[in-house]
């Protein structure tokens, strides 16, 4: 199995590439970074691309399989305009340049909430990008909504504060249904339906992906 991964450097994106060079059926592992971060490793090629010219890197998307996890808070890409440029603009090219060259897979990491017509702006943009990419048909497309993501030694003061809320809530028996989840275990699920996709699209709400990582 060939991948190709954008969003390599993020928590759950190193999660992943962990898991992906630790798996035997993993052959090719091809990261496009801004930056190097991971160094020479056995079957991974790490190239450094521009975002806003991802098609000059076309010949780079020999895989079977592509991931995004591509993603930034408001606060890092400075402005919505930023935000809905790396996390719709960005991930639909990757995806277009996977579909054009063959990727029959594509696994999404979205968010719990994701809907094109929803009045909160992240999770409208989450929703656009999921329409965006269905919109290209592959052969299998694999969307994960996880629940609030517990990220090591994250910055991101608002998703700590809600994993925080959440797991207090999930204590007295409330709102079990979206309990936090590690980018460990959701890194562990997407391998494990990568490796064994179906045809169409797939869509994975928290519920879904707590039960599926009960059965790693």
């Amino acid at each position: 199995m060939r991948v190709i991964l954008i969003g390599s450097t993020g928590a759950t994106g190193k999660c992943l590439v962990k898991e992906l060079l630790a798996d035997k059926e993993v052959s090719k592992i091809i990261l496009l970074n801004r930056r190097k971060y991971f160094g020479n490793q056995e079957k991974l090629k790490e190239i450094i691309v521009d975002f806003e010219n991802l098609k000059d890197y076309t010949a780079e998307f020999q895989a079977d399989k592509a991931i995004s996890c591509l993603g930034t808070t408001l606060k890092a890409a400075g402005s919505k305009e930023n935000q809905w440029k790396i996390e719709v603009d960005y991930q639909v090219e990757f995806a277009r340049l996977a579909k054009e060259n063959g990727i029959v897979t594509f696994s999404l990491i979205s968010s719990f909430g994701a809907n094109p017509k929803a009045k909160i702006f992240y999770q409208r943009m989450k929703g656009e990008i999921e329409e965006k990419i269905k919109a290209l048909h592959f052969e299998n497309l694999q969307i994960f909504r996880p629940p609030s993501l517990i990220r090591p030694n994250s910055d991101r003061t608002g998703e700590r504060l809600g994993v925080s809320l959440i797991s207090f809530l999930n204590k007295l028996g409330i709102l079990k249904n979206l309990k936090p989840l590690s980018v460990k275990d959701l890194a562990k699920v997407m391998l494990m339906k990568l490796k064994n996709a179906n045809s169409g699209i797939e869509v994975f709400n928290p519920q879904q992906i707590h039960k599926i990582k009960k059965t790693d």
